[in-house]
């Protein structure tokens, strides 16, 4: 088989469409989330802590108080700015929430029906049928 014959066979395996499928939405999902926890969560949240916008907490490190993260890098002051990596956790933490209720609803509308019991063969119930029959009377 050619190379081009492989990957067509390749390509055509329905796992690596169901992964590309699932890359996409799962993108576009993100997306989805993301816009969530920074444009309504976040704003609740900050607003919660006192007006604390998270991203903008910084330590400068050549000493100087600026009164801003942007004051202190348009100094080209070596900042460590904290505030953003509290930003970015929080995000994850809420979003992997967010996820989580959603797979948990969408788990919760699909749940498998009940086995029902299973019915014995034919030669279970035969055998019963024998084993009973040779069980000894008592009066």
């Amino acid at each position: 088989m050619s190379m081009v014959g492989e990957f067509k066979a390749f390509i055509a395996r329905g796992n690596v469409l169901d992964l590309a499928v699932a890359v996409v939405i799962g993108a576009a999902f993100g997306k989805i989330v993301t816009a969530l926890v920074d444009g309504i969560i976040m704003p609740m949240v900050g607003m919660a802590m006192g007006g604390v916008d998270f991203s903008q907490l910084f330590v400068s490190l050549d000493g100087t108080d600026y009164a801003t993260l942007a004051a202190a890098q348009e100094a080209a002051a070596p900042v460590i700015t904290y505030g953003a990596f509290l930003q970015t956790v929080i995000d994850f933490v809420l979003i992997a929430f967010v996820i989580f209720l959603i797979v948990r609803a969408y788990n919760r509308m699909n749940k498998p029906a009940e086995a029902a019991p299973a019915v014995p063969s034919e030669e279970v119930l035969l055998l019963r049928e024998i084993r009973d029959s040779l069980k000894p009377r008592t009066h």
